[in-house]
């Protein structure tokens, strides 16, 4: 028997394979659709063809939308939102976080991008928001190796799985307000959108090791998006590159 302590429950994403995955995990764990709303940021296209007629996806800014969820959500859900949490959003009501990193390493932005980089753990954490970054107490998390075959989308894409199997396992206990938590072990680090950025633009001069140079790439592969690129001296115009590993057994 499901005693669901939080009912009014609001789903905030901007990745929309991980919504519809959520709403099929629902429909796993015999969770009613009639305790979630949907909602995403202003500069997310997408639509849910999974949600029930009845429902749809609210477009809601953070900076002058977020009063307007104190008193109507008890529970909010970030799966993988692109905007951060007001501080007196968090104080009024209870947020978790589905975090595609290993916290406290590389928290941020991309964590596979800086994990393929620095070799710091990566995975999957469920935590409590708190007035940080992805800080907050742990609710769950694993980590995945990282292979030397692995792209930034490939390991995104392991991460993804691993985020909707932890959600399998807690998700009830979260909703039932039943669960246990425990701090990060440390202060970690934390990467933003303009240190990916800085990355882009392969220098093309740059002294460094094949090893290193193979490593950047694979870190920002990760398609249909163009990221890695160098300039044509001649044209003036961006050449974007990718790379493509495969371990000789995937060839036999």
């Amino acid at each position: 028997m499901i005693n669901l302590i939080f009912k009014k429950v609001l789903i905030f994403s901007d990745n929309a394979e991980l919504c519809s995955r959520f709403i099929a995990l629902c429909d796993d764990l015999n969770l009613k659709l009639d305790h979630f709303e949907f909602a995403k940021s202003p500069q997310s296209d997408f639509e849910i063809e999974t949600l029930p007629n009845e429902k749809s996806i609210s477009i809601i800014s953070m900076k002058n939308g977020w009063e307007e969820l104190v008193g109507k959500f008890d529970l909010i859900i970030s799966i993988h939102c692109k905007q951060l949490f007001p501080e007196d959003l968090i104080r009024e009501v209870k947020c978790i976080n589905i975090h595609p990193g290993f916290n406290p390493y590389n928290r941020g932005w991309f964590p596979q991008v800086f994990s393929i980089l620095n070799g710091k753990p990566v995975g999957a954490t469920v935590h409590e928001i708190d007035e940080q970054l992805d800080h907050g107490p742990i609710i769950a998390q694993e980590e995945i190796k990282i292979t030397k075959t692995d792209t930034s989308s490939s390991l995104y894409n392991k991460i993804i799985d691993l985020e909707i199997e932890l959600l399998r396992d807690c998700l009830i206990p979260i909703l039932e307000n039943n669960y246990e938590t425990r701090k990060p072990i440390a202060e970690g680090n934390i990467n933003y959108k303009s240190d990916f950025n800085e990355l882009l633009e392969l220098d093309l001069s740059k002294k460094q090791t094949i090893g290193e140079t193979i490593d950047l790439l694979r870190a920002l592969t990760h398609e249909p998006y163009k990221n890695a690129c160098f300039i044509d001296e001649d044209t003036g115009e961006r050449i974007y590159v990718n790379v493509n590993l495969s371990k000789e057994a995937d060839d036999v």
